[in-house]
């Protein structure tokens, strides 16, 4: 099995408020993947992360194969979700894949 985290910061623009929305959006959305793109086994959002945390939000998702992630990534359904719901609010991206 192959995880993949991917992790955001928003951008400095957007407001206190809208956060809590922007997070649910894009977690709905986001586990909404599973079964629409071939090789996706779970999707999970971390919408609170403890305050330690470097970042204000993640994805963590498994797949069968390694390949699959380049799938996921070009996937219609996930360039759609990705472009509506994620990209227009984050900023710096950082991502871990490995497998067990």
């Amino acid at each position: 099995m192959v995880h993949h985290i991917v992790m955001w910061k928003f951008k400095e623009e957007i407001k206190e408020e809208q956060k809590a929305q922007l997070k649910q959006d894009m977690a709905k959305n986001l586990k909404s993947l599973v079964g629409k793109v071939p090789g996706l086994l779970t999707a999970e959002f971390v919408e609170e992360p403890i305050p330690s945390s470097t970042h204000d939000m993640a994805l963590v998702t498994t797949y069968e194969k390694a390949g699959d992630i380049a799938i996921y990534a070009k996937h219609p359904e996930h360039v759609k979700v990705a472009d509506t719901y994620v990209r227009p609010y984050v900023t710096e991206r950082a991502c871990l894949d490995y497998e067990d």
